[in-house]
């Protein structure tokens, strides 16, 4: 028994670093997407949000989450830092107020750990929607927010315990603990803080803004695809040789054909196979099999992540035409084929894969009560998580401030939020230059930044900049 803890613990362990690892993933995704002039931005959002997800998911989100309580949130052991310092070396000690999380037996620590790498992910699904327009500090206060409160609430109601998990919901690895939360989260904050500068036009016309490195936003992909077999595999929580095999499979193989059927939409409906697409269907994929990963078959994992391959090009597209800006279409991944994976379980679900958990799904012959239950879920967090996150950008808005300025937005956050360029190689800075005129001097159209006194001097000094 104790060889058998000790083989749990560290499969538990070194999954929970895959999926730590996956925070660089989503900062090279997001940062490939988007302009050069954010590029520090993007990527000083992706590696302080997990900072902040631990002191929020520490303090008071895993006792929301997954203490005993009632169906709706956890009561007891919310302040973990209270009692962690008397914890004996086992790390039991507070064993008896989070018992839903009892059926694995690992280390309380290591299963803290575990789910504090999920939490961290909900909230850098958020990051990439509202790029090139956000404050940094008003990012962090939300990723708080999230982590600490919005994420745990719902969570609870599936992992803790709660009323979803009574109803018959099934959510094995969290497409929807996880990813549909992320992003109800992101659409409600690119809603809010609109569109960046320039992305519409004034009747309506949707303008491209592209990415600045597709060979870091690849590299941000295979990462975070590496880190699915930390994500899914790792939701065991326990060295079962059998159903770790089968979800490293159902999940790969969901990934490859989300690849496909992502290069193949896009090909018919944008005439060209576009690499962005490509790499959005295989997260996509990854997305959409994260729920039913370990209850479905490799060849429904195979439709699976055909179909939600298929469904992100689309869904990138709808976005744009409705003007909710997603530079990175966080969106159409996380939440869209959060929700379609979630329904999956219902559809393709069959009892031989994990006996005695969610049975059959209506394809085979199990009915509609699954589907159903499914859909319950999906409109619960949906709904909870829309108003919820809603409020609290709109408390952000009000209070702080959400977004930049326009000016700012102009010539990037990184100067303007971090005063560094990710770059300052590719900037080619001219010598200064004088102006001796009687009249009002104003640099040229092109410049970026100049210096002088006020419009009426007849000395002016500017320095021109040209990315």
């Amino acid at each position: 028994m104790e060889t058998k803890v000790m083989l749990d613990t560290l499969w538990v362990l070194i999954t929970a670093m895959l999926v730590f690892f996956m925070n660089l993933g989503f900062g090279c995704v997001e940062a490939g997407f988007q302009q050069s002039k954010n590029c520090v931005n993007i990527l000083s959002k992706n590696f302080v949000v997990f900072a902040c997800s631990t002191v929020a998911f520490w303090f008071v989100g895993w006792g929301l989450m997954f203490g005993d309580g009632n169906p709706f949130v956890g009561l007891q052991g919310l302040l973990m830092v209270g009692g962690a310092d008397n914890s004996p070396a086992t790390g039991d000690a507070y064993q008896g107020v989070y018992s839903s999380i009892n059926w694995t037996g690992v280390p309380l620590g290591a299963k803290f750990f575990f789910q504090l790498v999920f939490a961290g992910t909900a909230a850098t699904i958020v990051s990439g929607s509202v790029g090139g327009r956000i404050k940094y500090l008003s990012f962090i206060v939300f990723s708080f927010l999230l982590v600490g409160i919005l994420y745990p609430i719902t969570g609870h109601w599936i992992w803790g315990g709660g009323w979803l998990a009574k109803s018959g919901f099934w959510d094995f690895a969290g497409s929807t603990v996880v990813h549909s939360v992320g992003g109800w989260a992101a659409l409600t904050g690119a809603i809010i803080l609109g569109p960046r500068f320039g992305k519409f036009g004034p009747k309506g016309q949707i303008n491209a803004i592209p990415g600045h490195n597709l060979s870091l936003a690849l590299i941000g992909t295979m990462v975070l695809w590496l880190g699915w077999f930390g994500f899914n595999p790792g939701s065991t929580m326990a060295a079962d040789p059998r159903l770790m095999s089968h979800i490293c499979l159902t999940t790969n193989m969901a990934a490859c054909t989300g690849i496909l059927g992502a290069t193949l939409v896009s090909w018919l409906l944008l005439k060209k196979p576009d690499l962005g697409m490509t790499m959005n269907g295989c997260l996509a994929g990854l997305v959409a099999i994260t729920a039913p990963c370990a209850f479905v078959s490799i060849s429904s994992a195979a439709i699976i992540g055909l179909i939600a391959g298929s469904i992100v090009v689309p869904a990138v597209i709808f976005f744009d035409k409705v003007h909710v800006d997603d530079p990175v279409g966080a969106t159409s991944v996380h939440l869209v084929n959060g929700a379609f994976g979630t329904l999956c379980v219902g559809l393709f679900a069959q009892d031989w894969v994990s006996p005695n958990t969610t049975g059959n799904g209506l394809f085979f012959g199990g009915g509609t009560a699954l589907l159903t239950a499914q859909i319950t879920g999906i409109a619960a967090v949906g709904a909870f998580t829309l108003i919820a996150s809603a409020i609290c950008w709109f408390i952000i808005k009000y209070t702080i401030g959400l977004r930049v300025t326009l000016q700012e937005e102009i010539e990037g956050l990184d100067i303007g939020e971090h005063g560094n360029l990710a770059y300052p190689e590719f900037m080619t800075r001219k010598p200064s230059y004088s102006f001796y005129s009687t009249s009002t001097a104003e640099p040229p159209a092109k410049s970026s930044s100049y210096s002088g006194g006020s419009s009426s001097s007849k000395k002016r000094e500017y320095s021109e900049v040209i990315s």
